[in-house]
């Protein structure tokens, strides 16, 4: 608009009005101003005219925090974060932390600069201090965790039933004859790794089965899953399964399986947790665990935009849970009869 302005030898004010059709601007005016605005790909800057009108209210702009977007999971969830925001009038802006504490501290503090109106966040891996986000807390910023939730502080969250999802799973395994069960699982810090290892476990402890702790793995992307699994599968006691933390994962142990010969299913079953586009490309497709990252995102902006607007008090902690279901594909046996 400076620009502009300075072009026509009239004030920024006057641009400002005329771009809006005021009627304190003369038609000649407004014709004359928007005419070059078109000519010259003028477009405004919503961004900065909402961090103006902040100056009143909190602009209508939700700052979304994501460990990886190229991740499938994360992907599902950002677009359920962005169709409900949108649905309420509000916007979105996303930062990526890469999974590095560093990026997601300098990501908070860009977003106490915006003034967001609230924070929606998915903490990284290596996060084990939590006064960046405590600083959004005590800046009246309504903070909502999803999937990886921050342990050390009391706020609200959704995630899925990761306990249950990983019994479910595990179980279907021995209800189809699997006895050696491997688990591959992420960093035992993080929530969502407890929770899946203690459903794995309860499955197995409920069918008579003591878990043996030398075959648990922390183990949570391809590339380690490759590298892990051929010294576990050519023990004397090599396991029969495999349930791990994410699809990634799984299919990294499954085409390994196969390298060395076994026969999948027959031989060597393997269950994910995702349900992502690349259980359905692999070979056999993979069973696994639906996460329904879509509606984790969809409540996570309910939750924000309840206190945002004040239909539900600022303190107030909500904890929600989105069931999952298991997708039971090529790479698991048929059940045993009589289950």
């Amino acid at each position: 608009m400076k620009d502009i302005a300075r072009e026509l030898g009239v004030s920024v004010s006057t641009v400002s009005r005329a771009l809006k059709d005021s009627p304190l601007i003369s038609p000649d005016q407004c014709r004359r101003i928007q005419a070059y605005a078109r000519e010259h790909n003028f477009l405004p800057n919503e961004l900065a005219g909402s961090l103006r009108r902040s100056q009143l209210s909190p602009p209508k702009l939700i700052g979304v925090i994501i460990p990886q977007i190229a991740h499938y999971y994360f992907s599902t969830i950002l677009s359920g974060i962005e169709e409900q925001a949108s649905l309420r009038g509000y916007r979105i802006i996303v930062a990526q932390s890469d999974e590095r504490f560093e990026r997601e501290e300098h990501i908070c503090q860009t977003f106490l600069g915006l003034r967001v109106c609230g924070v929606i966040v998915s903490q990284a891996k290596d996060t084990t201090h939590y006064e960046h986000f405590r600083q959004l807390m005590n800046a009246g910023m309504p903070l909502v965790f999803y999937d990886r939730i921050c342990t050390g502080l009391n706020t609200s969250r959704v995630v899925v039933d990761d306990y249950m999802g990983a019994y479910n799973a595990v179980s279907h395994l021995l209800q189809t004859g699997c006895r050696r069960i491997a688990f591959y699982g992420s960093d035992m810090r993080l929530e969502i790794s407890k929770n899946r290892y203690n459903g794995y476990r309860d499955a197995l402890l409920k069918a008579g089965i003591h878990p043996d702790e030398t075959l648990f793995l922390e183990c949570d992307n391809r590339t380690d899953a490759e590298i892990l699994t051929p010294a576990l599968l050519t023990r004397d006691d090599r396991p029969d399964a495999a349930f791990a933390v994410n699809d990634d994962t799984a299919i990294g142990v499954l085409y390994t399986a196969k390298r060395m010969g076994l026969r999948v299913p027959e031989d060597f079953s393997v269950c994910g947790f995702t349900n992502g586009e690349r259980a359905i490309a692999c070979d056999p497709t993979l069973t696994t665990v639906e996460q329904r990252g879509k509606q984790v995102g969809k409540e996570a902006v309910d939750i924000l935009l309840d206190k945002v607007e004040g239909y539900s008090p600022l303190e107030k902690v909500e904890k929600r849970v989105v069931k999952t279901r298991l997708i039971v594909r090529g790479t698991t046996r048929e059940l045993e009869a009589g289950t």
